[in-house]
Order: C-alpha cells, then structure tokens, then sequence
C-alpha cells in the first residue's frame, strides 16, 4: 500500500532582496537570489538548493545501496552542476544535472572489475531511488572516477 510523507519549510521576506528560509528539520538560513538576477553573493540561493537537493538526495541513496552491495565505502565526494536554460522570454528551467562522484572503495580480495560493477550498480540504484531526482524534469547525468584500493 502507497504512503505519503510530508515535509516543510518557511520563508519570510526580509526587505530587498533578502529572505530567511526555517526549514521543517530545524535549520535556519538567510537566502537571496544569485548575483546575476539582482541577489547577494555569499549566501545560499533557491539555485544552489535545487542542486543541493538532488546531490544530497543522490549521494544518501548511494551510502545506502553501498550498504545494501556490500562495498567497502572509504570515501564519497560529489560535485553537481545545475545547468539553466534562459529563454528569450526570460523564463528558467534547470535542463541538466551532472554529478561528479569520485568514489574509493577497498577491494577486501574481490577482484577490481566485479567491485566496479557493484559500485556502478549501486550508483543506478541512488539514480532510481533518489526522491528528487525522480522528481525533476531535467536530465540526470552521472559520470563517476571510481577508485578501487587493495
């Protein structure tokens, strides 16, 4: 049977182009909008929370098919570009998510191909379980650098 999960957050203006973001799970933070649409530097943006979202999403998912593969996890560390198309009428869509995952993993006397394939199964595995992920319309591109030490 289907289930549902609900989730919060609070914005406040806070006069020009600043806002304050409460979020359901307790963290509070200033936001604005990116330098180039009128906004601060230095401070986190809806952009960098759409990417954040889908990098930590997918980076989760992934601990937890590692887990599920049995791989031996030393290290996780994932760039994501959001990539956004301007249209002439000025509307923005993110068209592109490209993750960067550079992942070590230990062999534990596997040979290295069948513990890449793990690896690489469990990154399908956080691509098709990632909540957010499955919940945009832009592309998702996942190129991983995979290290496998003895």
């Amino acid at each position: 049977m289907s289930r549902t999960a609900t989730y919060n957050t609070t914005v406040r203006w806070e006069g020009g182009h600043w806002g304050h973001l409460v979020m359901g799970n307790g963290p509070e933070m200033k936001f604005s909008a990116p330098p180039d649409a009128h906004g601060h530097a230095g401070v986190f943006t809806p952009e960098d929370a759409f990417v954040a979202a889908a990098n930590t999403c997918v980076m989760m998912m992934f601990i937890w098919a590692a887990e599920r593969f049995k791989l031996k996890l030393l290290s996780y560390e994932c760039r994501t570009e959001g990539t956004k198309l301007i249209e002439l009428d000025r509307t923005e869509i993110f068209t592109r998510l490209r993750f960067r995952p550079l992942i070590r993993v230990a062999t534990e006397g596997e040979p290295k191909d069948v513990i890449e394939g793990r690896v690489r199964r469990a990154l399908q595995a956080a691509q098709k379980y990632s909540l957010v992920a499955n919940s945009v319309k832009s592309e998702i591109v996942i190129e991983p650098e995979i290290t496998i030490e003895q």
